[in-house]
């Protein structure tokens, strides 16, 4: 296999981002979740106009995971007042990490991961924290594996069900 690169995505990469997003979220949560509030999610979440303000806004960053010309796999990082929850000034917020399922278990994600501890060092952030789903064991386990601590949950809506997220930390100092 060729060498996966870690590239910055930027306003006119919104319609690939939109491809992604929509293939990995599916593909991640369409077992657990009903047909319709998927359906939702998938067009509310991963609007045009949405993405286009979140490539814009300057407090978030996206990264593609690329094989060739492919992008398989994305990273979407928050700082300070783009962050969905706790929005500390000395934190970074991993919003999201997803893989396409054909790429699981070869390392995409501990790029994309990777990516997201640089970022935060150069950045000076204290920590490093995300929500994931409390159903998702595969992604609790592989941020257990690299160091995060539950902390707390949260409420997250998938169309019309409440679901609960884990919040989980890294310190860095």
């Amino acid at each position: 296999m060729e060498a996966i690169e870690i590239v910055q995505a930027g306003p006119a990469d919104v319609y690939q981002l939109q491809k992604i997003g929509r293939q990995t979220f599916q593909e991640t949560f369409s077992a657990g979740n009903t047909e319709e509030n998927m359906r939702k999610y998938l067009e509310e979440g991963f609007a045009i106009d949405k993405l286009a303000a979140e490539l814009a806004n300057p407090h978030s960053l996206f990264y593609f995971a690329k094989l060739g010309e492919a992008v398989i796999g994305y990273l979407k990082l928050n700082f300070g007042k783009s962050q969905t929850e706790l929005q500390d000034e000395q934190a970074l917020e991993i919003e999201r990490i997803y893989v396409l399922k054909e790429y699981h278990g070869k390392k995409v994600g501990q790029l994309l991961y990777e990516m997201a501890i640089q970022v935060a060092s150069q950045s000076n952030s204290q920590y490093v924290w995300l929500g994931v789903w409390e159903e998702n064991q595969r992604a609790i386990s592989f941020y257990s594996k690299n160091g995060f601590k539950e902390f707390d949950k949260h409420i997250f809506k998938l169309g019309e069900d409440e679901q609960t997220d884990i919040l989980m930390k890294l310190e860095l100092r």
